[in-house]
C-alpha cells in the first residue's frame, strides 16, 4: 500500500507574515488595517417624562452606525446614570428628588469605544409626592390599533381616572413595557417592529404613586409582510377558558390553525415564553379550528402568558400566535 503524503509548509513560508500586531503583519503582507474611527449620530426624538415622583422614563429613537451600535448611555445633569444594550430604546431612571428640575441626554457607542455626541437635552420636573394615594387608576378601555407600515403601529384608547391623578399609560408588548407616553396622552405610535409578525399589546395607566392598574383588553395587530417574504404561518384566533376542578385548573385552548399548503403534525404551547409541551394529534390532525386541553396545579392567582406556533410540513416551526394571559381562578 502507498502512503499518503501530507505537504507541510516550510517554516519561512509560514512565518512570512509575522502576527506580531495585526497592524505590522498587514501592512507585511500587503494589507490595509481598517481602524473604526466614526463616530455614531447622536440619538435623536428624545423624550422623558416622570414615572412617578421619585422616577422618570427616558426614550429615543435608534442612532446609526457605519458598523453598528452596540449600546446607549443615559445622562442626568451632564452625569452617566445607565447604559443600556442597542436593543433598548427606553429605561427607566429611578432615585429621583420629587418636585425637583432635571435634564437628561442619550449618546449611542459602537463597537470600537466610538461615542457619539450627547442628544439634544430634554428637560423634566418630577411631580410633588402623591398626597395619601392609595387606589390604583382604572383600566384603560377601548384599546384599539393599525398598522401604517410593516415596521409600525398606531394605538390609542379610553383614558383612565385616578384618586388623584394618572401620570402615565405604559404600554406592553408580551407583557414586557415597550413604551409610555404621559397622563395627558392617549395615542401611542410603535416602531421598529417586524414585517409579517403579529403582536399583542395591552395598556396600563400609572399614577404619582407608582400604582398601575390592570391591563387594558390584549389587541392582537398583525404587521404587513415585507414584499418577496412567505406569508405568515401563526395561528390565529386563539381564545382561552379557564375552569377549576378539585385542586387543579383547567385551560381549554381553540385556534384557527393556518394555511400552510400540507397538514399541521404538532404545535408546541409556550408558557411565560417557556417550552411547556408539544401537542402532537394521536390520529388524523384536526382540521380547521383545533382544540387542546392543558392541566395545571398551580396556586389560585397564578398569572401565565401562553402563545402556540405549528409544525409546518417542511419540519420547520412556524410563527408564534399571539399571546394570551390567562390567570388560574375559579
Amino acid at each position: 500500500m502507498e502512503g499518503i503524503t501530507v505537504q507541510r509548509p516550510h517554516a519561512r513560508t509560514a512565518l512570512a507574515c509575522p502576527a506580531v500586531l495585526l497592524l505590522a503583519a498587514l501592512t507585511a503582507c500587503g494589507g490595509t488595517a481598517q481602524a473604526d474611527t466614526e463616530k455614531p449620530t447622536a440619538p435623536t426624538g428624545v423624550t422623558a417624562q416622570a414615572g412617578s415622583a421619585t422616577s422618570a422614563h427616558v426614550m429615543w429613537e435608534q442612532a446609526s452606525d457605519d458598523t453598528g451600535i452596540t449600546g446607549y448611555d443615559v445622562y442626568r445633569g451632564g452625569k452617566k446614570v445607565l447604559s443600556v444594550p442597542a436593543t433598548k430604546l427606553m429605561t427607566d431612571v429611578d432615585g429621583l428628588t420629587a418636585s425637583t428640575d432635571y435634564t437628561f441626554t442619550v449618546r449611542a457607542r459602537d463597537a470600537a469605544g466610538n461615542v457619539s455626541t450627547e442628544s439634544a437635552s430634554v428637560p423634566l420636573t418630577t411631580p410633588a409626592p402623591a398626597p395619601d394615594d392609595r387606589k390604583a387608576p382604572t383600566t384603560p378601555v377601548q384599546l384599539r390599533g393599525k398598522a401604517d407600515g410593516a415596521r409600525t403601529v398606531t394605538l390609542s384608547w379610553g383614558g383612565s381616572t385616578d384618586d388623584v391623578g394618572v401620570t402615565a399609560y405604559d404600554v406592553y408588548q408580551e407583557d414586557a413595557r415597550i413604551h409610555s407616553v404621559p397622563g395627558t396622552g392617549t395615542t401611542a405610535r410603535l416602531s421598529g417592529l417586524r414585517p409579517g409578525t403579529v403582536y399583542t399589546f395591552t395598556v396600563r395607566a400609572r399614577d404619582a404613586a407608582d400604582h398601575s392598574s390592570p391591563d387594558s383588553r390584549p389587541l392582537d395587530l398583525t404587521t404587513p409582510s415585507a414584499p418577496g417574504d412567505p406569508a405568515s404561518t401563526a395561528p390565529t384566533g386563539l381564545r382561552t377558558t379557564t375552569t377549576a376542578q378539585e385542586k387543579e385548573f383547567v385551560v381549554d385552548l381553540s385556534w384557527d390553525q393556518p394555511e400552510t399548503g400540507g397538514t399541521i403534525p404538532a404545535y408546541q404551547l409556550f408558557l411565560n415564553g417557556e417550552l411547556t409541551t408539544t401537542i402532537v394529534w394521536g390520529g388524523t390532525p384536526p382540521a380547521g379550528r383545533a382544540t387542546y386541553r392543558l392541566t395545571l396545579a398551580d396556586p389560585p392567582g397564578t398569572r401565565y402568558s401562553l402563545k402556540i406556533r405549528p409544525k409546518l410540513p417542511d419540519g420547520t416551526w412556524g410563527d408564534f400566535s399571539a399571546q394570551r394571559t390567562v390567570v388560574l381562578t375559579g
